[in-house]
């Protein structure tokens, strides 16, 4: 504690704290109040300016300084403010867990619940409620199950992943994109069109890890938790989230593995996993083993690998396939999914020589990556555009959609719409993929024409009144991103 009364984050090095020592290790951690154990009720106390960003900013500095110090007091970091800002963060129309209460109604004496969930979190009586388990429709036809978890444990995952943030932060690479501050699935797309395009790239390594969030072994993501994080407290707090348990029509199981998908912490925890899985290891791989150029870009658990060596490639993806069934670490590759395909600047070329056809292409992050040619300069040129099944997938849910508003007003039908390509246009309109988007906006203008027709069977609607009357709803087709190796240059200046 300094002159002014603050008291600072106690952070040791790598040896643990003694269990067994009882009330001087709880006396280390600095516990927020021992008499909190005592019949006496905790008062929401007005929290002190360490708990504050400053507080935080502290955490960070001491990661930065030293990657090999375990922070053994961080739960007090978690205070009423932080979780009054967790729970402005969460998204006010999510569906409610397994307790049933939504974001409304929790905020119905907010200021109680959170003083009385704050004294729970700190005197170790907070209870993680069992995951409301639901499955989503994919693309492909099949399901994804999605995790619902309980407002309260919502809350607490968010405040708990915002101190855990500040730790982590420093110790990911920059390979890694999904889910991070600061960082977007564009700006994975950009870096991985500067490593094909400045690079000496002539084979991609598209990976994919089968079931990844259903597989993630509890057992070795506490033993990556602790590699920084020695507040048991903390520690604890992670693994009720994970033995939870899962409840579905009414019936719960147990949870061995995984993190659900949907959860707040769940992201955040995997990307500490795959941190150890993948991102270290590979970084390692490439400055040892590799004997031409190497990248990897990561998002979530999406990754692609460029290298300009086959050899290295396939040592590469032996390599990882042991260390997965090595270590047990729970993962597989997908034998389908994962591929290995000629690609870069020279590709066409070698394969036209040895009469194979143009080269395969790859999808990432909602786009197909394709070997094109310059008009211009007949020079190598990496084109993107839209995944075709992605975009069919779109389209037909908007059609159903249509048909279920069939007796809305013209202009209620012209404002969702316009909301919905637009919405669509943000993501997907980047340089190079107008084509693609002006046949998606034809396709909603030929559906809404559809609709039209069938409000009346003696409708006076043809395609030429609705581009002159309703074509200028919807918005024009432009590139809204800038050009990726622009924007990766702003953003990377060295």
């Amino acid at each position: 504690m300094n002159d002014h009364g603050e008291s600072y984050c106690a952070i040791v090095p790598t040896k643990q704290p003694n269990e067994s020592q009882g009330g001087p290790q709880e006396a280390v951690e600095g516990r927020a109040q021992t008499k909190e154990n005592t019949v006496q009720p905790n008062p929401c106390r007005t929290q002190s300016r360490e708990s504050g960003p400053s507080g935080l900013d502290r955490v960070r500095q001491a990661a930065k300084r030293d990657r090999k110090l375990r922070f053994t007091a961080l739960l007090h970091h978690v205070t009423v403010d932080l979780l009054r800002s967790s729970y402005s963060s969460l998204r006010k129309q999510a569906a409610p867990g397994t307790d049933g209460v939504t974001w409304k109604e929790y905020g119905n004496d907010l200021e109680a619940r959170l003083c009385d969930l704050h004294g729970r979190i700190h005197r170790g009586a907070y209870h993680a409620r069992p995951w409301r388990r639901v499955w989503i429709p994919k693309a492909d036809g099949r399901q994804r199950p999605l995790g619902i978890a309980a407002l309260e444990d919502k809350i607490v995952q968010h405040a708990v992943g915002t101190v855990l943030n500040q730790i982590w932060e420093e110790d990911f690479l920059d390979v890694s994109y999904g889910f991070r501050p600061r960082r977007s699935q564009h700006d994975a797309l950009d870096a991985l069109y500067v490593g094909i395009t400045r690079q000496k790239v002539n084979w991609i390594l598209d990976l994919d890890i089968k079931s990844f969030f259903d597989r993630i072994s509890h057992q070795w993501l506490v033993q990556f938790v602790e590699h920084r994080i020695g507040d048991t407290r903390v520690v604890r707090l992670i693994q009720k989230w994970l033995k939870a348990g899962v409840l579905e029509e009414g019936r719960w199981s147990e949870t061995e593995e995984g993190t659900p998908q949907g959860a707040v912490i769940s992201p955040i925890l995997a990307n500490l996993y795959l941190h150890h899985v993948l991102d270290l290891w590979g970084e390692q791989w490439r400055k040892k083993q590799a004997h031409g150029d190497m990248f990897l870009v990561r998002y979530a658990d999406d990754a692609v690998l460029g290298f300009q060596q086959r050899e290295d490639a396939e040592q590469f993806l032996g390599q990882l396939r042991e260390r997965l069934a090595k270590f047990e670490l729970e993962l597989e590759l997908h034998p389908d999914k994962t591929r290995l395909i000629e690609f870069g600047r020279f590709a066409a070329e070698r394969r036209k020589k040895r009469r194979e056809g143009k080269p395969e292409t790859f999808n990432f992050l909602g786009f197909t990556h394709i070997c094109g040619t310059s008009q211009k300069t007949g020079r190598f040129v990496l084109r993107r555009k839209t995944i075709g099944k992605r975009m069919a997938a779109k389209l037909k849910d908007l059609r159903g959609k249509l048909r279920q508003r069939l007796h809305e007003s013209i202009e209620t039908i012209a404002s969702w719409l316009q909301s919905v390509v637009r919405g669509y246009f943000q993501y997907h309109a980047i340089p190079g993929n107008e084509q693609r988007l002006k046949a998606f906006r034809k396709d909603v203008l030929r559906m809404w024409l559809w609709q039209l027709r069938r409000r009346s069977q003696r409708s006076g609607w043809t395609w030429e009144r609705l581009l002159e009357q309703l074509g200028a709803f919807l918005p024009e087709v432009r590139a809204l991103h800038p050009y990726p190796e622009v924007r990766y240059d702003a953003k990377h200046p060295r």
